[in-house]
């Protein structure tokens, strides 16, 4: 029996289902928490010294490490990204069609 192999959209939130608009949502958020994450990590410090770099909770902390995604809005983490000394710039293009 041959294995079925699909490709993936680009986005796993599409894949999954969600709608066009929410997906591009939740990618972004979740570009923007891997971006936080890389970064706090190199700082090697505590979730507690985390917290007070960016001005939030120890709890805050680990909800960002554990992906809990839909605690945190676009806003919030570009502001913890500022936060760290990072500089974020956004890319928006026009959408390609499919073939």
């Amino acid at each position: 029996m041959a294995i079925k192999i699909t490709r993936g959209s680009g986005n796993v939130f599409t894949d999954l289902g969600f709608p066009p608009e929410e997906a591009a949502n939740l990618q972004l958020r979740s570009d923007l928490i891997i971006q936080l994450r890389k970064r706090l990590a190199t700082l090697g410090a505590t979730q507690a010294e985390w917290a007070a770099i960016l001005g939030v909770s120890q709890p805050r902390i680990s909800d960002l490490l554990r992906g809990k995604i839909e605690r945190f809005s676009v806003d919030t983490l570009i502001a913890f990204l500022g936060k760290t000394g990072a500089e974020v710039r956004l890319t928006v293009r026009t959408k390609t069609q499919a073939a």
